[in-house]
């Protein structure tokens, strides 16, 4: 039934290289959002993509209202397009998830009712649908994050969360790459923000393959030890 959330929401959509799923996804978020939200935005984050995906959204972003692209002239990072788009969002909540179609939109009304008792409300995927070696880097992953910042949550990187927008008038982000997730919850424990999570489905990515591999543990390692660093220092400023 339309108008069944009261509250605003923007809903933030970064995407690099996605010309095989950016229009589904686009047109099933709009679609959710219409006949759940009485007040939303869509802000798209193309994050300096050199395929077709911008073409492929074009007849929507100009056919459809309440649609918001955002676009940086090279490829920055996932951090640094969750920061553009999240600087562009104008109203209460704002929810964020990918453009790769592994999650369905629908499950946004699993969390939207905690949004109203909690600061940060996070997904968890339940049966997750990644391959072996991912879901192994994954695994190590969270475990070092709870060790290094006490972050005991279930899948720190799952990419279908929502947050009032007022914590990002404490939280700065400064990570450009994929340790955003990790900058944005060890930051909202420190200054005492209230995270609750919700499982939700997830679904295999179809027809192509992951953009985070092997390669990238040495830089995400380099980006938490800057975090662990900066917050090493807030604590202190503040003692």
């Amino acid at each position: 039934m339309p108008g069944t959330n009261q509250d605003s929401i923007s809903i933030v959509l970064p995407f690099y290289n996605e010309e095989r799923h950016i229009y589904s996804a686009v047109e099933e978020i709009y679609k959710f959002s219409k006949n759940n939200l009485t007040d939303f935005e869509i802000i798209l984050v193309d994050d300096g993509s050199n395929d077709d995906s911008c073409q492929k959204i074009e007849p929507l972003i100009k056919s459809l209202p309440d649609i918001k692209l955002i676009k940086h002239k090279v490829n920055s990072g996932y951090g640094a397009a969750l920061a553009s788009g999240f600087k562009s969002c104008s109203k209460k909540k704002i929810f964020f998830t990918d453009s790769d179609r592994q999650f369905e939109i629908k499950n946004l009304n699993l969390l939207l009712p905690y949004i109203e008792i909690f600061d940060i409300v996070i997904g968890y995927r339940k049966h997750r649908k990644d391959a072996l070696l991912r879901l192994i880097l994954s695994k190590g992953y969270n475990i070092l994050m709870q060790i290094l910042f006490k972050i005991n949550v279930t899948d720190i990187d799952c990419a279908f969360k929502i947050f009032r927008r007022e914590i990002f008038d404490y939280i700065k982000i400064e990570s450009k790459r994929y340790s955003v997730n990790t900058e944005i919850l060890a930051k909202a424990r420190l200054f005492n923000f209230s995270i609750f999570e919700v499982p939700v489905e997830h679904f295999p990515r179809l027809g192509d393959y992951s953009k985070i591999g092997i390669k990238d543990i040495p830089r995400t390692l380099r980006e938490v030890l800057r975090i662990k660093k900066n917050l090493t220092a807030i604590t202190k400023s503040n003692a």
